[in-house]
């Protein structure tokens, strides 16, 4: 009777599927990019900055003078200020003193449209080439290996991944 139930339950297991419960993905992609020549030109502004103490300042237009003007930024013509300097001297002789003045002169507007491919005279310009494909290449193969070739010069990116899930539920 033992024997009989023992080929019952392994006729019985041997009919029923194997059930692991897995799944198994792969996910590869390469990604090659080549990006175009670019410029990036940045006006400067204007600016204007002075501090001190112990130092008497004056400014003169023409004939005349003004005791204690610090100066600065006056009219605007095409984008640049006009800027006043003030004169400066220790206020009592043998005292201690500080002074500092400075000045940046803004970029000049252009009157016109910038015209393709033409870089305006601005004091902050970032230029890129572009990228040449050249040996631009990916690859990858069935055991999962990536190969990938640079182009040259600027601008060129590759990127590869291989994704290998294995879940069980």
């Amino acid at each position: 009777m033992r024997r009989s139930l023992l080929v019952l339950g392994i006729t019985l297991a041997a009919a029923l599927p194997a059930r692991a419960d897995l799944t198994h993905r792969i996910s590869s992609s390469i990604q090659l990019d080549v990006k175009g020549a670019s410029t990036r030109a940045v006006r400067v502004g204007n600016n204007y900055s002075i501090s001190g103490s112990g130092v008497a300042t004056s400014v003169t237009a023409g004939s005349s003078t003004t005791a204690d003007a610090i100066g600065g930024l006056g009219a605007v013509t095409a984008g640049v200020n006009a800027v006043t300097i003030p004169d400066a001297k220790q206020a009592s002789g043998g005292s201690s003193f500080s002074f500092a003045n400075s000045y940046t002169q803004g970029d000049t507007v252009p009157t016109a449209a910038p015209t393709v491919g033409a870089v305006p005279a601005f004091g902050d310009i970032t230029s890129e080439s572009a990228g040449s494909a050249g040996t631009l290449a990916g690859t990858i193969n069935t055991s999962g290996a990536i190969t990938l070739s640079p182009g040259t010069g600027t601008g060129i990116s590759a990127i590869g991944q291989v994704i290998t899930e294995l879940t069980r539920r």
